[in-house]
């Protein structure tokens, strides 16, 4: 279990708790601090001091932080088991995750490359607000299945094998949707499976918080936020579809996700009209109505007002 904390001091005790009470034997724990400023880490050695239970743990603060894809790569590359099960530092584990997830695999002959499972959502106290399923990923048998509709996934509940990281190397630094990277690796190789049985109490904050756009910056800032790592995220799953020899139809897929990746970031990256207009009309690759929709947003973030006026009049009167 590989459970990566970044200014998490608030939470990665109940986190490391969760890991710990795990039923299945043997289970080599990481648990890693990403340089958090906080007292993330003494919580983390508070958490761990003493502990005489079944389990190998492995402390590692890392010296600079390294963001969310090269932390697991690093941690992967210093543990040894066959199974790899990803953990939060503000989510908890429930005691049976690792066992119930290790009987599936086995079931399948160890055949699987990924297995997901349900989450109960969770608030910052704690809270329980419901389920949170994601796709059924057994129904997902080609990288031909991913181009006509990717799944929803969500990284917090998922296992991966080590030979995924061994065919296709780490994840690069910049990575922050790894689940995305990671099914797509595991549908091309051995397949994925989505457990219906909630193994873990996600605790949504941070990147996968619920955000909500009430001015046209708002939308801009997302946009580029998700920009900076799906560019990251998009070369790599290029990389891997060449690996994995996938079709010109997933490869054309990706081509043309990336191509408005590299449109978003140019397009906001220059100054002055006549520069945007320009990046606009080199963009062919780029549907139309996307290319005038972000000019907007870019060049003329006025046209939106009325809209967004309505929209938080409708947020303040629903609160």
């Amino acid at each position: 279990m590989l459970l990566i904390a970044y200014r998490q001091a608030g939470s990665v005790r109940e986190a490391i708790a969760g890991a710990l009470a795990q039923t299945y034997s043997p289970l080599e724990i990481v648990i890693s601090d990403d340089a958090s400023g906080d007292d993330t880490w003494a919580q983390i050695e508070a958490a761990t001091a003493g502990y005489a239970g079944p389990h190998t743990v492995v402390l590692n603060r890392n010296e600079r932080n390294l963001g969310i894809g090269a932390h697991l790569s690093r941690l992967v590359e210093r543990s040894r088991g066959e199974l790899l099960f990803v953990a939060a530092g503000d989510d908890v584990s429930l005691p049976q995750r690792v066992e119930t997830v290790v009987a599936a695999w086995l079931a399948s002959g160890k055949r699987l490359d990924l297995i997901a499972s349900a989450m109960t959502d969770i608030d910052a106290a704690g809270t329980s607000h419901g389920l949170i399923v994601p796709s059924d990923l057994q129904d997902w048998r080609t990288l031909d299945d991913w181009a006509a509709k990717p799944p929803f996934v969500v990284g917090a509940a998922q296992a991966w094998t080590r030979r995924l990281f061994d065919r296709y190397g780490p994840l690069p630094a910049g990575t922050v949707a790894e689940d995305l990277v990671m099914v797509f690796r595991a549908i091309a190789g051995g397949g994925a499976l989505t457990l219906r049985e909630p193994l873990v109490r996600y605790r949504r904050g941070g990147i996968s918080r619920r955000v909500r756009n009430l001015h046209a910056r708002d939308v801009v800032a997302r946009l580029l936020k998700n920009n900076r790592h799906a560019l990251v995220e998009t070369e790599q799953l290029l990389r891997d579809g060449a690996v994995a020899g996938a079709s010109a139809t997933v490869r054309a897929t990706l081509e043309a996700q990336l191509a408005r990746e590299r449109f978003v970031s140019e397009l906001f990256g220059v100054h002055g009209a006549v520069d945007r207009l320009r990046v606009v009309w080199r963009a062919d690759a780029v549907p139309a109505a996307l290319r005038l929709r972000l000019w907007c947003y870019a060049q003329l973030p006025g046209l939106f007002a009325p809209f967004f006026a309505l929209k938080r009049a409708l947020a303040k009167a629903t609160s």
